[in-house]
């Protein structure tokens, strides 16, 4: 079930064009399978655009630490799935994410919780990749920022060319990252 939290504004209207594509698309919205399906649509949509209404620089505020720990801190394996912006189909897969502090670390827990949260948005995976890498830079200012996403995109697979189990990746790093040691490192650490 949907998460009642994320359900906002808008959500009649939502629920009134969704009821006006099933016939668009030769159906019977009056169909007893189809009477709810607008607004079970409506909610999915809102709960998988919550992304819109959460600040993830405030999510790494609200555990920052001073620690004098300077070495890499990696998530990897972090789970999403987001929804590409061009085809409203999902994209999901795997975000591994490494910082090297400055003085100041986040909760663990966040690293994720920013994922997340670009996830839930209408998004292409490039400018994911780039948005959680700005986002750890701008928050924590570490020393550097490293981001890399793999991703299975269902607009590829079910429509368009049909190319099943091909797999996107997409990275994004600054500061010290842009050292090919660093780097070679966290892709060494994430395999």
């Amino acid at each position: 079930m949907d998460n009642p939290q994320y359900l906002r504004d808008g959500l009649e209207e939502l629920t009134s064009l969704c009821r006006q594509i099933l016939p668009l698309l030769g159906e019977d919205p009056s169909r007893e399978g189809l009477v709810k399906t607008p607004q079970r649509v409506a909610r999915a949509m809102q709960t998988l655009t919550r992304g819109y209404f959460e600040d993830p620089e405030a999510v790494l505020a609200e555990a920052m630490f001073e620690e004098e720990y300077s070495q890499m801190v990696i998530v990897k394996d972090i789970n999403f799935f987001s929804l590409c912006e061009h085809h409203l189909l999902p994209f999901y897969g795997k975000a591994h994410v490494a910082y090297i502090p400055n003085g100041h670390i986040t909760g663990l827990s966040k690293i994720p919780r920013v994922v997340d949260i670009f996830s839930h948005r209408l998004q292409v995976q490039e400018r994911m990749t780039q948005q959680v890498m700005q986002c750890i830079d701008n928050a924590l200012k570490p020393l550097g920022v490293m981001v890399v996403i793999e991703a299975e995109h269902l607009c590829m697979q079910m429509r368009g060319v049909e190319k099943q189990h091909s797999v996107t990746t997409t990275s994004a790093f600054c500061g010290a990252f842009r050292q090919a040691k660093t780097r070679d490192e966290f892709m060494n650490l994430i395999k």
